[in-house]
Parts: structure tokens; C-alpha cells; sequence
């Protein structure tokens, strides 16, 4: 599959690891426990990587070869830290405009928002390291290649990475229906995150309560919901118009 390729057997794994490549997730068995399986937990340690523990017959359905209990899912794309980034963001002298995906978990709509923040200019996505779309090459081909580009965080802690931006001098923009102030309302021209959330739950209360500003997109026909990929294109593109108009 475009963007992403497997690699399966423990030694494999481990080596892939030392040589520094960027491992998206990692299937084990159950109850898999030897020499060479603690040396991978060794290799991964301090890496942040999404792990699952499957049945065997899992397994199965994603490789039929020789996989010992291991099997990797190695993507193209980098995955980046905030803490790296934005500094560099700054050094650049613009205006940081960043976008965070609370548990964005639909593969299209993933690509897709990240197509619309690659045209408007976005610094960079963050994602959750657990609960979020796979960049696959559904992802990659519904981004019509602005994955790569487009730099992607992925974070272990949101809240700690809210909390970062925050003191780096950015206002944090929450995204959702249950407010009654309108995306207008907000001024984009400053440093900003904008959060978007889940397409079945939204934005998580605990990430709102971080946020400095919440605003919706007005709705005024029957069917009060958008896709949060259009969502996103709107708010992104408000936060366009507003600095085009600063210049």
C-alpha cells in the first residue's frame, strides 16, 4: 500500500528501530515472551510507538510469513515533536497557525483536512499517538500528496502539548457546535492552535477547558453537522482570510 510498508519477524523489527526508521504501529502476540521480544521492548523504549496486542490469528490476516509474533507497519511520512518545531516556526519569523485532531480516526477525512491545512498554510498537524487515523495510502492519496509536505506531531500527551503551546505565546481556538460565539469572532491574526475534533464525539472536555477561545461555523439550514474535514477547511480558510487582510 502506497505510504506505508510491513515488516514482520522480531529481528526485523528491532533493527528497523536501531536504524532510526519511523514505525507507525506495532502488532505482538499475545502472550509472546522471549529473549528476542525483550530486546525489542528494549529498542523501544522512549519511542512513543502506538503497540497492540493481538491474537494470533490476526497475525495471520496481515502476513502469512514467518512473523514470530511481530509485525511493523513502517510509514513514509516522519512524525515530528512540537517542541521542535515551533521554536523553528518563530526563528521563521511568521505567525505560528497550527492545527491539533482530537481522535480524527476516518482515514479520508484525515487526509483530506490535512490537504485543506497544507493549502492554507498550516505549520504543522498534531495528532494523539493512540486514537487517530493511520497514515496509509488512503491517507496519503486523499491528502493528494500534501502528507508530504505537510509536517504531522504526533504526541503522547495533548494536554502536556497544549500546555506547551500555551507558553510559547499561542491562543488556543476550540472548534465546536455547543458555543454561540461564531469563527468570526475569533482574531486568527495572532499565534494560534485550532482544535478540531472527533467525528463521533468532538473535542474532549478536557482539551475545551484548555482553550482560550471557542467558536462554531454558523449553520443556518436544518441539518445543524458538518464532516469535520469541510469543518475544517472553513475554519482554516477564515483564519486565511483575516491574515490576507492584515497585508
Amino acid at each position: 500500500m502506497e505510504g506505508e510498508q510491513l515488516i514482520f519477524g522480531t529481528r526485523a523489527v528491532i533493527e528497523a528501530l536501531e536504524a532510526g526508521r519511523t514505525i507507525d504501529r506495532i502488532l505482538i502476540q499475545k502472550g509472546l515472551s522471549n529473549t528476542l521480544y525483550n530486546q525489542l521492548r528494549q529498542a523501544m523504549r522512549d519511542k512513543n510507538i502506538p503497540l497492540q496486542f493481538v491474537p494470533p490469528e490476526k497475525l495471520r490476516r496481515v502476513t502469512d510469513g514467518n512473523h514470530q509474533g511481530v509485525v511493523a507497519y513502517i510509514t513514509v511520512v516522519n512524525y515530528y515533536k512540537t517542541e521542535d518545531l515551533l521554536p523553528e516556526v518563530f526563528e521563521a519569523g511568521k505567525t505560528p497557525l497550527l492545527l491539533m485532531l482530537d481522535r480524527v480516526t476516518d482515514v479520508r477525512n484525515f487526509g483530506a483536512i490535512c490537504r485543506s491545512a497544507e493549502c492554507a498554510g498550516v505549520d504543522f498537524v498534531i495528532i494523539p499517538s493512540r486514537g487517530s487515523a493511520q497514515i496509509n495510502g488512503d491517507a496519503i492519496k486523499t491528502s493528494a500528496g500534501a502528507l508530504h509536505r505537510l509536517k504531522v506531531c504526533r504526541e503522547e500527551n495533548l494536554k502536556d502539548t497544549l500546555a506547551l503551546v500555551k507558553e510559547s505565546g499561542l491562543q488556543i481556538v476550540a472548534c465546536h457546535e455547543k458555543t454561540e460565539h461564531l469563527i468570526y469572532d475569533a482574531d486568527f491574526t495572532q499565534p494560534t492552535l485550532i482544535i478540531m475534533g472527533s467525528e463521533e464525539n468532538g473535542i474532549s472536555g478536557e482539551y475545551l477547558k484548555r482553550s482560550d477561545v471557542q467558536v462554531k461555523i454558523p449553520m443556518p439550514g436544518h441539518i445543524a453537522s458538518l464532516n469535520v474535514s469541510v469543518a475544517s477547511g472553513i475554519v482554516l480558510f477564515e483564519a486565511v482570510k483575516q491574515r490576507l487582510a492584515l497585508v
